[in-house]
Protein backbone atom coordinates (compact mmCIF):
# COMPACT_ATOMS: atom_id res chain seq x y z
CA UNK A 1 0.00 0.00 0.00
CA UNK A 2 2.84 2.42 0.81
CA UNK A 3 4.60 1.74 -2.52
CA UNK A 4 1.34 2.26 -4.44
CA UNK A 5 0.64 5.45 -2.51
CA UNK A 6 4.04 6.94 -3.31
CA UNK A 7 3.87 6.00 -7.00
CA UNK A 8 0.78 8.18 -7.55
CA UNK A 9 0.65 11.94 -6.82
CA UNK A 10 -1.47 12.70 -3.73
CA UNK A 11 -3.58 15.12 -5.79
CA UNK A 12 -4.61 12.19 -8.01
CA UNK A 13 -5.74 10.21 -4.95
CA UNK A 14 -7.82 13.22 -3.91
CA UNK A 15 -9.32 13.46 -7.40
CA UNK A 16 -10.51 9.84 -7.27
CA UNK A 17 -11.91 10.45 -3.79
CA UNK A 18 -13.72 13.61 -4.96
CA UNK A 19 -15.59 11.67 -7.67
CA UNK A 20 -16.56 8.68 -5.55
CA UNK A 21 -17.49 10.78 -2.50
CA UNK A 22 -20.72 11.68 -4.31
CA UNK A 23 -20.99 9.07 -7.07
CA UNK A 24 -21.70 6.33 -4.51
CA UNK A 25 -24.32 8.40 -2.63
CA UNK A 26 -25.98 9.35 -5.93
CA UNK A 27 -26.38 5.64 -6.72
CA UNK A 28 -27.67 5.17 -3.16
CA UNK A 29 -30.49 7.66 -3.78
CA UNK A 30 -31.72 5.41 -6.60
CA UNK A 31 -32.01 2.53 -4.09
CA UNK A 32 -33.95 4.49 -1.45
CA UNK A 33 -37.44 3.61 -2.80
CA UNK A 34 -36.79 -0.16 -2.76
CA UNK A 35 -34.38 -0.68 0.17
CA UNK A 36 -35.11 2.29 2.44
CA UNK A 37 -32.80 5.12 3.44
CA UNK A 38 -31.39 3.52 6.59
CA UNK A 39 -31.24 0.13 4.88
CA UNK A 40 -28.96 1.59 2.21
CA UNK A 41 -26.84 3.22 4.94
CA UNK A 42 -26.52 -0.21 6.58
CA UNK A 43 -25.44 -1.81 3.30
CA UNK A 44 -22.90 0.96 2.76
CA UNK A 45 -21.13 0.44 6.08
CA UNK A 46 -21.57 -3.34 6.27
CA UNK A 47 -20.11 -3.93 2.80
CA UNK A 48 -17.23 -1.53 3.47
CA UNK A 49 -16.43 -3.31 6.74
CA UNK A 50 -16.58 -6.66 4.91
CA UNK A 51 -14.13 -5.46 2.25
CA UNK A 52 -11.72 -3.90 4.75
CA UNK A 53 -11.67 -6.82 7.22
CA UNK A 54 -9.45 -9.36 5.35
CA UNK A 55 -7.13 -6.60 4.08
CA UNK A 56 -6.63 -4.53 7.23
CA UNK A 57 -7.25 -7.18 9.94
CA UNK A 58 -9.08 -4.84 12.34
CA UNK A 59 -8.94 -7.33 15.23
CA UNK A 60 -5.14 -7.10 15.13
CA UNK A 61 -5.24 -3.30 14.94
CA UNK A 62 -7.47 -3.09 18.02
CA UNK A 63 -5.29 -5.58 19.90
CA UNK A 64 -2.05 -3.71 19.17
CA UNK A 65 -3.46 -0.22 19.79
CA UNK A 66 -3.07 1.76 22.97
CA UNK A 67 -6.20 2.65 24.99
CA UNK A 68 -6.09 6.18 23.54
CA UNK A 69 -5.85 4.83 19.97
CA UNK A 70 -8.75 2.43 20.58
CA UNK A 71 -10.85 5.35 21.80
CA UNK A 72 -9.93 7.28 18.64
CA UNK A 73 -10.95 4.33 16.43
CA UNK A 74 -14.27 3.94 18.25
CA UNK A 75 -14.91 7.68 17.96
CA UNK A 76 -14.24 7.59 14.21
CA UNK A 77 -16.44 4.51 13.86
CA UNK A 78 -19.34 6.17 15.65
CA UNK A 79 -18.81 9.32 13.58
CA UNK A 80 -18.93 7.34 10.31
CA UNK A 81 -22.08 5.45 11.32
CA UNK A 82 -24.11 8.53 12.28
CA UNK A 83 -22.62 10.73 9.53
CA UNK A 84 -23.49 8.30 6.73
CA UNK A 85 -27.01 7.75 8.07
CA UNK A 86 -27.72 11.48 8.42
CA UNK A 87 -26.19 12.13 4.98
CA UNK A 88 -28.62 9.69 3.36
CA UNK A 89 -31.57 11.04 5.36
CA UNK A 90 -30.68 14.52 4.04
CA UNK A 91 -30.29 13.28 0.45
CA UNK A 92 -33.77 11.78 0.65
CA UNK A 93 -35.19 15.30 0.99
CA UNK A 94 -32.68 17.76 -0.50
CA UNK A 95 -30.56 18.07 -3.68
CA UNK A 96 -27.08 16.58 -3.39
CA UNK A 97 -25.47 19.94 -4.24
CA UNK A 98 -27.11 21.61 -1.22
CA UNK A 99 -26.19 18.78 1.16
CA UNK A 100 -22.58 18.91 -0.08
CA UNK A 101 -22.42 22.70 0.31
CA UNK A 102 -23.68 22.57 3.91
CA UNK A 103 -20.88 20.09 4.73
CA UNK A 104 -18.30 22.79 4.09
CA UNK A 105 -19.84 25.58 6.18
CA UNK A 106 -18.75 23.62 9.24
CA UNK A 107 -15.26 23.12 7.84
CA UNK A 108 -14.83 26.86 7.33
CA UNK A 109 -16.46 27.63 10.68
CA UNK A 110 -13.92 25.46 12.50
CA UNK A 111 -11.11 27.25 10.65
CA UNK A 112 -12.57 30.61 11.70
CA UNK A 113 -12.83 29.46 15.31
CA UNK A 114 -9.18 28.42 15.38
CA UNK A 115 -7.78 31.25 13.26
CA UNK A 116 -9.76 34.50 13.37
CA UNK A 117 -8.38 36.33 10.35
CA UNK A 118 -10.00 38.59 7.78
CA UNK A 119 -9.41 35.86 5.21
CA UNK A 120 -11.44 33.32 7.20
CA UNK A 121 -14.22 35.81 7.94
CA UNK A 122 -14.46 36.46 4.18
CA UNK A 123 -14.47 32.72 3.44
CA UNK A 124 -17.26 32.12 5.97
CA UNK A 125 -19.33 34.96 4.48
CA UNK A 126 -18.96 33.50 0.96
CA UNK A 127 -20.03 30.07 2.18
CA UNK A 128 -23.05 31.33 4.15
CA UNK A 129 -24.32 33.42 1.22
CA UNK A 130 -23.79 30.49 -1.16
CA UNK A 131 -25.74 28.08 1.06
CA UNK A 132 -28.53 30.66 1.52
CA UNK A 133 -28.88 30.87 -2.27
CA UNK A 134 -28.99 27.09 -2.54
CA UNK A 135 -31.61 26.79 0.21
CA UNK A 136 -33.78 29.41 -1.54
CA UNK A 137 -34.97 30.97 1.72
CA UNK A 138 -37.99 32.86 0.22
CA UNK A 139 -39.40 29.63 -1.24
CA UNK A 140 -38.76 27.81 2.02
CA UNK A 141 -40.66 30.48 4.00
CA UNK A 142 -43.52 30.35 1.49
CA UNK A 143 -43.87 26.56 1.83
CA UNK A 144 -46.36 25.05 4.23
CA UNK A 145 -47.57 21.70 5.51
CA UNK A 146 -45.70 18.51 4.57
CA UNK A 147 -43.34 20.30 2.14
CA UNK A 148 -42.08 22.68 4.83
CA UNK A 149 -41.70 19.85 7.36
CA UNK A 150 -39.75 17.74 4.86
CA UNK A 151 -37.44 20.63 3.93
CA UNK A 152 -36.73 21.57 7.55
CA UNK A 153 -36.10 17.94 8.48
CA UNK A 154 -33.78 17.59 5.49
CA UNK A 155 -31.88 20.70 6.59
CA UNK A 156 -31.55 19.29 10.10
CA UNK A 157 -30.00 16.06 8.78
CA UNK A 158 -27.77 18.05 6.43
CA UNK A 159 -26.47 20.25 9.26
CA UNK A 160 -25.85 17.17 11.44
CA UNK A 161 -24.00 15.51 8.56
CA UNK A 162 -21.94 18.67 8.00
CA UNK A 163 -20.98 18.82 11.69
CA UNK A 164 -19.88 15.19 11.65
CA UNK A 165 -18.00 15.73 8.39
CA UNK A 166 -15.79 18.22 10.24
CA UNK A 167 -15.18 15.59 12.92
CA UNK A 168 -14.38 13.01 10.23
CA UNK A 169 -11.74 15.33 8.72
CA UNK A 170 -10.15 15.91 12.15
CA UNK A 171 -10.16 12.25 13.16
CA UNK A 172 -9.11 11.16 9.65
CA UNK A 173 -6.01 13.33 9.86
CA UNK A 174 -5.20 11.89 13.29
CA UNK A 175 -5.35 8.26 12.15
CA UNK A 176 -3.29 9.07 9.03
CA UNK A 177 -0.35 10.34 11.10
CA UNK A 178 1.33 6.93 11.03
CA UNK A 179 1.64 6.98 7.23
CA UNK A 180 -0.62 5.81 4.39
CA UNK A 181 -0.63 2.08 5.13
CA UNK A 182 -1.07 2.55 8.88
CA UNK A 183 -3.89 5.03 8.25
CA UNK A 184 -5.73 2.56 6.02
CA UNK A 185 -5.36 -0.20 8.63
CA UNK A 186 -6.80 2.07 11.31
CA UNK A 187 -9.57 3.10 8.91
CA UNK A 188 -10.49 -0.58 8.52
CA UNK A 189 -10.72 -0.93 12.30
CA UNK A 190 -12.87 2.22 12.51
CA UNK A 191 -15.16 0.85 9.80
CA UNK A 192 -15.64 -2.33 11.84
CA UNK A 193 -16.63 -0.17 14.80
CA UNK A 194 -19.00 1.78 12.51
CA UNK A 195 -20.65 -1.49 11.48
CA UNK A 196 -21.31 -2.34 15.14
CA UNK A 197 -22.81 1.12 15.72
CA UNK A 198 -25.01 1.03 12.60
CA UNK A 199 -26.31 -2.52 13.13
CA UNK A 200 -29.37 -1.47 15.20
CA UNK A 201 -30.05 1.55 12.98
CA UNK A 202 -30.67 0.06 9.54
CA UNK A 203 -30.58 -3.73 9.75
CA UNK A 204 -34.36 -4.25 9.73
CA UNK A 205 -34.77 -2.20 6.53
CA UNK A 206 -31.79 -3.93 4.92
CA UNK A 207 -33.19 -7.34 5.87
CA UNK A 208 -36.10 -6.90 3.46
CA UNK A 209 -33.64 -6.71 0.54
CA UNK A 210 -31.96 -10.05 1.21
CA UNK A 211 -34.62 -11.87 -0.80
CA UNK A 212 -33.47 -10.07 -3.97
CA UNK A 213 -29.82 -10.87 -4.86
CA UNK A 214 -29.57 -7.93 -7.28
CA UNK A 215 -30.53 -5.49 -4.52
CA UNK A 216 -27.90 -7.00 -2.23
CA UNK A 217 -25.25 -6.63 -4.96
CA UNK A 218 -26.37 -3.04 -5.58
CA UNK A 219 -26.09 -2.29 -1.85
CA UNK A 220 -22.57 -3.75 -1.76
CA UNK A 221 -21.61 -1.68 -4.82
CA UNK A 222 -22.87 1.46 -3.07
CA UNK A 223 -20.71 0.62 -0.05
CA UNK A 224 -17.59 0.13 -2.17
CA UNK A 225 -18.19 3.33 -4.15
CA UNK A 226 -19.15 5.40 -1.11
CA UNK A 227 -16.91 4.21 1.70
CA UNK A 228 -14.08 1.99 0.46
CA UNK A 229 -12.71 3.90 -2.54
CA UNK A 230 -13.08 7.50 -1.28
CA UNK A 231 -11.99 6.84 2.32
CA UNK A 232 -8.90 4.89 1.27
CA UNK A 233 -8.01 7.61 -1.24
CA UNK A 234 -8.53 10.23 1.48
CA UNK A 235 -6.01 8.43 3.67
CA UNK A 236 -3.50 8.12 0.82
CA UNK A 237 -3.88 11.85 0.12
CA UNK A 238 -3.90 13.02 3.77
CA UNK A 239 -0.71 11.10 4.54
CA UNK A 240 1.27 13.15 1.97
CA UNK A 241 -0.56 16.46 1.57
CA UNK A 242 -0.10 19.35 4.01
CA UNK A 243 -3.30 20.10 5.88
CA UNK A 244 -3.66 23.48 4.13
CA UNK A 245 -3.31 21.88 0.69
CA UNK A 246 -5.92 19.24 1.51
CA UNK A 247 -8.27 21.96 2.76
CA UNK A 248 -7.79 23.89 -0.50
CA UNK A 249 -8.58 20.83 -2.62
CA UNK A 250 -11.83 20.38 -0.71
CA UNK A 251 -13.11 23.33 -2.75
CA UNK A 252 -13.60 20.91 -5.65
CA UNK A 253 -16.17 18.80 -3.82
CA UNK A 254 -19.27 21.07 -4.10
CA UNK A 255 -18.77 21.24 -7.87
CA UNK A 256 -18.24 17.48 -8.05
CA UNK A 257 -21.48 16.90 -6.14
CA UNK A 258 -23.40 19.23 -8.45
CA UNK A 259 -22.08 17.60 -11.63
CA UNK A 260 -22.84 14.09 -10.36
CA UNK A 261 -26.31 15.24 -9.30
CA UNK A 262 -26.94 16.40 -12.87
CA UNK A 263 -25.60 13.23 -14.52
CA UNK A 264 -26.95 10.53 -12.20
CA UNK A 265 -30.01 12.08 -10.51
CA UNK A 266 -31.07 14.61 -13.16
CA UNK A 267 -31.02 17.37 -10.54
CA UNK A 268 -30.54 20.32 -12.90
CA UNK A 269 -29.35 23.43 -11.00
CA UNK A 270 -30.70 26.88 -11.76
CA UNK A 271 -28.44 29.86 -12.41
CA UNK A 272 -28.90 30.89 -8.77
CA UNK A 273 -27.94 27.38 -7.62
CA UNK A 274 -24.76 27.50 -9.70
CA UNK A 275 -23.90 30.88 -8.19
CA UNK A 276 -24.46 29.44 -4.72
CA UNK A 277 -22.13 26.50 -5.43
CA UNK A 278 -19.46 28.84 -6.81
CA UNK A 279 -19.63 31.03 -3.69
CA UNK A 280 -19.24 27.99 -1.45
CA UNK A 281 -16.26 26.83 -3.53
CA UNK A 282 -14.67 30.28 -3.22
CA UNK A 283 -15.19 30.17 0.53
CA UNK A 284 -13.56 26.75 0.81
CA UNK A 285 -10.66 27.81 -1.41
CA UNK A 286 -10.07 31.08 0.47
CA UNK A 287 -10.26 29.74 4.02
CA UNK A 288 -7.09 28.88 5.92
CA UNK A 289 -7.24 25.98 8.40
CA UNK A 290 -6.02 26.60 11.93
CA UNK A 291 -2.52 25.28 12.65
CA UNK A 292 -2.31 21.93 14.38
CA UNK A 293 -1.14 22.06 18.01
CA UNK A 294 2.53 21.30 18.56
CA UNK A 295 2.97 18.10 20.59
CA UNK A 296 4.53 18.61 24.00
CA UNK A 297 8.06 17.34 24.50
CA UNK A 298 8.64 14.14 26.50
CA UNK A 299 8.41 14.81 30.19
CA UNK A 300 6.31 18.00 29.79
Amino acid sequence: MSRMSEAVPPQAWFGVSAVFHYLGPAFAVLLFPVVGVLGVAWFRIASAALVFAPITKPWRTFKESSPRERLLLLALGGCLAVMNSSFYLALDRLPISLVAAIEFVGTIGIALWGLRTGRNYLAFAFAIIGVALLIDVPSLLAADGPALTSDLLGLFWAVLNGSLFVLYIILGHKISEGGASGGVERLGAAMTAAFIFVMPIGFLQALDAFGAPLLVLAGIAVGICSSVIPYVCDQLAMARLPRASFAFLLALLPATATIIGVIVLRQIPSAVDVLGVVLVMIGVAVHKPAPLPVPAANGD
